[in-house]
């Protein structure tokens, strides 16, 4: 391991080939994709991102921090995020929600996810795979969602793309 001093935030230290990691963070479990994924834990994926997980009533808030990842960062995949947030958020309308997928700038990433509907670790593989440049298990749940209450609106610049795919 080595480590990196980025001034007040750091020091950083090299993980397993993965992007720097803050030193409190690096006793942060690996994720492995078909590995169990639990409410209230926190772990590092092997797309160098910082998943958390937490309860908030009827809900998970899913957090993916891509800090120092840039990798992650890159358009596509920004729009893979946002169609897994559309995802979830068709399920929690079907249930009478009325939030919306949220990310910040990419860097951070966080999803509102109602228990019951899509099941976490699915959820959580679907963010792994698209680490990992797979779209597929986006799909389905995008799928999933959608014929449950019809089109989920598109957000972004991916918007104009996407209807026009549609018609």
């Amino acid at each position: 391991m080595t480590s990196e001093d980025r001034g007040a935030a750091g020091p950083y230290i090299e993980y397993d080939n993965l992007p720097v990691l803050h030193a409190r963070e690096k006793d942060l479990p690996l994720l492995h994709p078909y590995g169990t994924v639990k409410v209230g834990g926190r772990y590092v994926t092997p797309g160098g991102g910082r998943l958390t997980v937490r309860k908030d009533g009827k809900h998970l808030q899913i957090t993916l921090d891509h800090l120092g990842c840039p990798a992650q960062l890159t358009k596509e995949k920004t729009a893979l995020f946002r169609r897994l947030g559309l995802a979830a958020e068709g399920h929690c309308l079907h249930a009478g929600c009325r939030h919306h997928a949220a990310d910040a700038g990419a860097v951070l990433r966080s999803f509102t996810l109602r228990t019951g509907r899509i099941e976490l670790t699915a959820f959580v593989r679907a963010a792994l795979a698209v680490e990992l440049g797979d779209e597929r298990p986006v799909d389905v749940l995008l799928k999933d969602a959608e014929a449950l209450v019809g089109p989920v609106r598109r957000v972004g610049p991916q918007a104009g793309e996407d209807q026009e795919e549609a018609g």
